[in-house]
């Protein structure tokens, strides 16, 4: 743990460790976390005014309690909390997700076909924590070490045997999954997203990399660790040479363990031909799209590597519904279709509307924003998706946060084509109404970016905003 010093000898009981001075209790450990806004030491005073009984930090604080200094908070509280619990991800079948696009999907996915085949299932990810009957929303795609070892041992506890989680980049750079037992590690794509944060592309796909390459280095016959690839993606040949673990891969366009031919795709559902290494079998399932296939195949991939056979596997895969704002229909008796998806990168509005274009019949209208305090490059190439894919486009604000959602909107439009066909509603609201007002028979409107999220951020406000709510409410205005 490379300790600087204890202060003193006391040994205090310890009833639960934090990071966040909001949550401490009388008994708690407060370990000091350096954040992008905020930092931990600052906070000394008032955890232990809180009943905070021992703190972690990095440097120096004054403290009425005992301090030990640690050159790497964040590093310390993975390892403390692993302690802490029990170790509970070790008792868990545990299969991370990490990717650009498609990692909510996937993850919801096998829980999907996990409960199905009648296996207790978890899954953590951006819409949540669920598992059994318990719910738990989140803050962040991957939450922090502490939070992430505390529901592992509230699952264990609860009779879960397999977890499957997103691991975002952002997660994988700062640490929060350090010490993790992963089963298997799952890659989906690799596309242009989070370079405020990474920088660089190189950045991005090493930031990824992580999980594999953290994903065990023996080989344990009674254990063995797996990695799952996406044979069409460029980025898997990179993740293939940084891991230890087994591998595996599915795809569509290149020959791959698992692999999807023959689609074929309408506005009901999708149809492929599923090759596995022993057989071929038809699916016809509800969801919709090519990207909706990749994400299949990644799900009952690991599913079939955790020991489901393929009968069950697709069974559940085509009574699966679909996932909450990915391609999720609104239908309120309107004679043309509205769809709400998460689209939120160049590659996954891509994605969308190729998907519409597989069965429209009349025109596609697309309402489209981008997230303020951001990555700024995708703004353009978002616009110009949705210019070049779709027939008329709305552009309007997605969550600007501390940005001004109209210079948001300027740098998307800036550089289209003089006879591109769009117009500007900074009013997401009315940017909805709009579109909806817009679209007769057989016509298409794709809400892109926000998806599940039942919220807007404005300045520092979190208003509450759904665009699947706010879709439904304009067409039983008009109709």
């Amino acid at each position: 743990m490379n300790y600087y010093r204890k202060d003193r000898e006391e040994n205090p009981v310890i009833t639960s460790i934090e990071m966040d001075s909001r949550k401490v209790t009388p008994g708690s450990l407060f370990v000091c976390i350096k954040g992008q806004s905020f930092d931990g030491h600052r906070f000394v005073e008032d955890v232990i005014e809180k009943g905070a009984v021992a703190i972690v930090a990095e440097v120096p604080v004054d403290s009425s309690v005992p301090v030990i200094y640690v050159s790497d908070t964040r590093r310390t509280l993975a390892l403390l909390s692993d302690a802490f619990f029990g170790q509970p991800s070790h008792q868990l079948h545990l299969i991370g997700v990490t990717g650009t696009n498609g990692k909510t999907t996937v993850t919801q996915l096998i829980q999907h076909i996990q409960q199905e085949t009648g296996k207790s299932s978890g899954v953590i990810g951006t819409i949540g924590i669920h598992f059994n009957n318990t719910e738990i929303p989140v803050s962040n795609t991957t939450p922090e070490s502490v939070d992430l070892q505390r529901v592992f041992r509230q699952m264990v506890d609860a009779g879960v045997e397999t977890c499957a989680m997103e691991v975002s980049s952002h997660a994988l750079d700062q640490g929060r999954v350090r010490g993790l037992d992963f089963n298997i590690g799952v890659f989906t794509n690799l596309t242009q997203d989070h370079l405020d944060y990474h920088h660089t592309m190189e950045n991005y796909l090493h930031a990824k990399s992580l999980l594999f390459s953290q994903l065990g280095n023996t080989y344990q016959l009674d254990s063995m660790k797996l990695a799952i690839f996406n044979e069409d993606d460029e980025a898997s040949k990179f993740l293939k040479r940084v891991t230890s673990a087994e591998v595996l891969t599915y795809g569509i366009d290149q020959a791959a363990d698992f692999q999807a031919r023959h689609i074929s795709i309408t506005g009901q559902g999708t149809s492929f031909e599923w090759v596995t290494p022993d057989a071929v079998y038809p699916v016809h399932m509800k969801l919709i799209g090519k990207f909706s296939v990749y994400n299949v195949l990644a799900a009952g991939l690991a599913c079939y590597a955790s020991g489901l056979s393929m009968h069950d596997i697709i069974k559940a895969v085509e009574g699966m519904k679909g996932v909450p704002g990915r391609f999720e229909p609104v239908v309120g008796g309107q004679p043309f279709a509205v769809i709400v998806d998460y689209s939120h990168t160049p590659d996954s509005l891509e994605n969308a509307l190729k998907a519409i274009h597989a069965f429209v019949k009349g025109k596609i209208i697309t309402v489209v924003g981008c997230g303020g305090d951001r990555d700024r490059k995708k703004r353009p190439i978002m616009a110009n998706k949705s210019i070049e894919l779709s027939n008329y486009s709305i552009f309007t604000s997605d969550n600007p946060r501390t940005e001004d959602p109209v210079k948001i909107i300027e740098e998307m439009v800036e550089g289209l084509p003089e006879e591109a066909d769009y117009e500007v509603i900074v009013d997401r609201r009315m940017a909805i109404n709009q579109a909806i007002s817009l679209a007769t028979d057989e016509d298409v409107v794709l809400i892109a970016g926000k998806g599940h999220e039942t919220y807007q951020i404005i300045g520092t406000d979190i208003l509450a905003f759904d665009d699947r709510q706010v879709a439904m409410e304009a067409i039983k205005e008009r109709f």
